[in-house]
């Protein structure tokens, strides 16, 4: 899709003079053949239909991941919004597992552009991300969003190990694409489920890199990951000790969890006592909005549920129905707007998805993905290891979150048992706001956002840009009020 002011044929001459500007200037610089320039300028996204006019350049399309099975990786990708030749290359990660980080990450939280209410029209964000580096989402596994396999017994194997593998093999495929940003530092980001999937991607680039040849070494410098699942055992027990604290639960259903209920890996088919205890601490999040507290539920009927995907972590709570609601927003009924504007034949076309007329209708969260290969329970041993391996290292959590709580995440990271390094503190916003708390340890940082639910950046979208400047700068956020 282009401006539609144009004719054909001047379109395609402005296409064409673009390509051949492009690939003279990379020719003078010796960098990029003119053949990997027109395989971009083909992902190369002109305008999207209702985009407002922004002056950084965009691109999306597949990325094959397996020939023989027709298996590939669907991605969006935007350039920095000033001097991207200089910015760090930044990949984001929604979770789910099963959930779409075009629709969640791209469409609703960090990414340039937001569908709206009642109009065809896309907001501009200003705070995206983009402004602070090279964005990069893409849907993972197969199954998600549009990406897709031609080999339908591909969805019944999926599980964490097969998703790093064939994100990775993304990462090489869009390499050689993209060469031009495989010299720039390079970060994982993510939340929720991605705190399974980016360590798990950052430990298989860390590995390979070991012995990869420099056409597929990545220049991987570390991951941040927002209210992420990291560990089954204190998630779960953060889950419920922090809807007790918030008055969310009552005396009675917290003592009977904490009677009835053992938060440990060995316990995955628990006494009927327990799960009667867990029903009632779900039967709660139908009144109000686990992923936000404080935050207004959508009036309009819609489908709250996700199938349950058995063997994904934490094993006890994904067997809970009410485990697998979808999150929503500021506005709780964004995601509607977006399954509406993805589904737009024209925007598909825009976008150069859905290509091989996938028979369902994009949605946020697959129905299709309802078993889970592997899991482990705990994410932990790997983060030891990327700490001692040099990668820098932030959690994050939004503290009105009920789904991967604050609670659940300091339990967590105490699990590490690292040396602090400077103490819990608050960070500011400016002169007279606190934007959360932080501490600081040998080789990870945790900080909080106030008043952010489990989407961060939907909630606070000023605090998460600030938030991952300083992350990718590798600088302390501000101690001290300021102007």
């Amino acid at each position: 899709m282009g401006t539609v002011s144009k004719t054909p044929s001047r379109m395609c001459l402005f296409v064409l003079i673009n390509l051949a500007l492009m690939a003279a200037a990379a020719a003078a610089a010796g960098r990029v053949d003119p053949e990997v320039l027109a395989r971009q300028e083909a992902d190369r996204v002109v305008k999207l239909p209702g985009q407002p006019r922004v002056e950084f350049r965009q691109y999306s399309g597949y990325v094959n991941v397996n020939e023989s099975h027709g298996r590939a990786l669907f991605y969006w990708f935007f350039e920095a919004f000033n001097e991207p030749e200089n910015k760090p290359l930044l990949l984001w990660l929604n979770g789910g597992p099963g959930c779409s980080s075009i629709g969640y990450g791209a469409a609703e939280e960090l990414g340039p552009f937001f569908p709206m209410k009642n109009t065809r029209d896309l907001k501009f964000n200003k705070h995206t991300w983009n402004k602070a580096a090279n964005l990069l989402f893409i849907d993972s596994p197969v199954g998600v969003g549009f990406s897709y396999t031609n080999t339908s017994s591909d969805i019944a194997q999926l599980g964490d190990k097969n998703t790093a593998l064939d994100s990775y093999k993304f990462l090489l495929g869009w390499f050689k694409r993209f060469p031009q940003f495989k010299s720039h530092e390079f970060y994982l980001s993510g939340e929720s489920y991605a705190g399974h999937y980016v360590p798990q991607l950052a430990e298989m680039i860390y590995d390979n890199n070991k012995k990869a040849s420099e056409k597929e070494h990545i220049n991987l410098k570390g991951f941040i990951i927002g209210n992420a699942l990291m560990d089954d055992g204190t998630d779960q027990r953060g889950m419920v000790d922090y809807a007790w604290d918030h008055a969310v639960i009552s005396d009675q259903v917290y003592h009977e969890i904490n009677k009835k209920c053992v938060f440990n890996f060995s316990e995955l088919n628990p006494p009927l006592a327990c799960n009667k205890a867990l029903n009632k601490y779900f039967e709660v999040y139908n009144l109000i909005d686990m992923y936000s507290l404080y935050a207004p539920t959508c009036p309009k009927p819609r489908k709250h549920q996700r199938t349950p995907i058995k063997g994904a972590a934490p094993k006890l709570f994904s067997k809970f129905e009410k485990w697998h609601m979808k999150p929503s927003g500021y506005d709780p009924c964004t995601t509607a707007y977006t399954e509406a504007y993805m589904n737009r034949p024209e925007v598909q076309r825009a976008l150069h998805a859905n290509v091989t007329n996938i028979p369902y209708r994009w949605t946020h969260c697959s129905d299709a993905i309802n078993n889970w290969k592997d899991a482990p329970f705990s994410i932990l041993p790997i983060i030891k290891k990327l700490i001692s391996g040099g990668l820098r290292i932030w959690v994050y959590s939004g503290d009105t979150d009920g789904r991967i709580p604050v609670t659940s995440t300091r339990l967590t990271l105490n699990k590490l048992g690292l040396k602090t390094k400077k103490e819990w503190s608050p960070w500011y916003t400016n002169i007279q706001q606190v934007g959360g708390w932080t501490i600081e340890y040998e080789g990870l940082t945790f900080v909080t956002v106030r008043g952010a639910g489990h989407e961060v950046p939907t909630f606070k979208a000023k605090e998460a840009l600030q938030l991952i400047r300083h992350f990718l700068l590798n600088k302390k956020l501000p101690s001290t009020p300021f102007d």
